[in-house]
């Protein structure tokens, strides 16, 4: 690659990198395999970038890569080796927030994973519905359902109340 190429590639990066992150975390639902996963998307990213950033929507085109990366982890026997006999004890929340998203981490963890995949994409990395649809290979169509599932399942899985506005869309 040139120095230009690699400069481009830095900071595509560098802007990018928290959000990718964060979206790893939500689909992995820990730090130590949202590390691994967003490392093996960068990486892909890296050997694919003269490619990639000539793409329509490069930040789909990422999301497609990490999303093959975290249902490739999943698939793979390494995912369910334990490294410890015991696990580490969690420092102790300072606020709330936290207990939620810890609560939101347990109920996704919980849907099969291309539901999670699409939540997070949609919810958490704010991508439209085309450009999760984009990022996953499938139909915009699929998008919306399995959406509109995978929402109903994490109400029931945290015992939140529907939206009022659902309730009688399905009265109508």
């Amino acid at each position: 690659m040139s120095r230009e190429s690699d400069g481009d590639f830095t900071e595509y990066v560098s802007a990018r990198l928290e959000r990718l992150h964060r979206t790893a975390y939500f689909m992995c639902g820990d730090t130590h395999t949202a590390d691994d996963v967003v490392q093996a998307t960068l990486l892909s990213l890296y050997g694919r970038w003269r490619h990639a950033r000539s793409a329509d929507n490069l930040d789909g085109y990422v999301y497609r890569i990490m999303t093959r990366r975290f249902l490739d982890l999943k698939r793979s026997r390494w995912s369910r080796v334990f490294l410890r006999d015991t696990v580490p004890e969690r420092p102790t929340p300072a606020d709330d927030s936290v207990e939620h998203r810890d609560s939101l981490i347990a109920a996704l963890q919980q849907l099969p994973k291309g539901q999670r995949a699409i939540l997070v994409l949609r919810y958490f990395s704010d991508l439209s519905v085309e450009s999760t649809a984009q990022a996953l290979g499938c139909s915009t169509g699929n998008v919306k359902s399995q959406c509109s599932r995978g929402l109903a399942t994490l109400r029931t899985i945290m015992a939140v109340p529907e939206p009022a506005a659902a309730r009688h869309r399905g009265g109508h």
